[in-house]
């Protein structure tokens, strides 16, 4: 077997991320088959993203936990996010440092390998961080670990949610009817939302099928989340950048 060989590979992705993965697959001969189970969507009083944008001095460290994080702040402030010298910047992963660069911001940490909180947590910057005052830009609900092991170094801690996630509207039909054929071949995630909402947007009398699909994750956590959920086939991508969860795809169901 060549390429993915006509294989239907459930993308997960929210739709305004999705279409980088989708090409890839469908250039290796695959079908993508696009079903967000997931919704960016901005907070609704970007007024209090504007009032602490415009105070950034009392902070000592930015740090953007992904390419969302980015991207709602400059929206929420007029595309601009100011860069103070006084002020360091750091991004979780190489795509939120990419999307900072983009946007004139130069980034002064992010992790060589892991991407993640742990592996930021792990760099020698943030060792001795007593006095220092962070700011963790974020989508609301964003896992604590970050900000938890920080405020144990002796730093203050702030955070400023710029957007929220939520479960999209979405017709399910397309995939249920391949689930019950035995026709989804694999599934994408890139978030424990993500796969939380996938189970709430397949009706339970179709999770014993669903759950013995192979699944590809971009995290050792998330792959945590997929084995307590119940899904049978785990495969974990070696970084969460689109070619890598191809990779990670075109593995577990070619062998190649």
């Amino acid at each position: 077997m060549t390429g993915l060989n006509g294989a239907n590979i459930l993308v997960t992705r929210p739709a305004h991320q999705a279409e980088s993965l989708c090409r890839l697959i469908e250039g290796q001969g695959g079908n993508a088959v696009r079903f967000p189970t997931l919704e960016i969507v901005a907070v609704p009083e970007p007024g209090q993203v504007q009032n602490i944008l415009a105070n950034l001095g009392k902070f000592d460290w930015l740090i953007f936990i992904s390419v969302n994080a980015v991207n709602f702040a400059l929206k929420a402030n007029g595309g601009k996010i100011p860069r103070l010298n006084s002020v360091r910047f750091a991004a979780v992963g190489l795509a939120t440092a990419q999307a900072l660069a983009t946007a004139g911001l130069a980034v002064d940490l992010v992790p060589g390998q892991g991407y993640n909180s742990e592996a930021l947590l792990a760099s020698s910057m943030l060792q001795s961080v007593g006095g220092q005052h962070f700011l963790i830009v974020r989508g609301e609900g964003g896992r604590e670990e970050l900000a938890t092991v920080l405020r144990g170094r002796g730093a203050e801690v702030d955070y400023l949610d710029v957007y929220r996630r939520v479960i999209p509207v979405a017709d399910n039909a397309e995939v249920l009817g391949l689930i019950t054929q035995h026709q989804l071949d694999a599934i994408t995630v890139t978030s424990g939302d993500a796969l939380q909402n996938l189970l709430m947007m397949v009706a339970p009398q179709y999770h014993g099928l669903l759950l013995a699909i192979p699944i590809v994750v971009v995290s050792g956590r998330i792959a945590q989340i997929a084995g307590h959920l119940g899904f049978k086939q785990i495969v974990v991508a070696a970084q969460p950048a689109d070619t890598a969860i191809h990779e990670a795809v075109t593995m577990c169901l070619t062998g190649k």
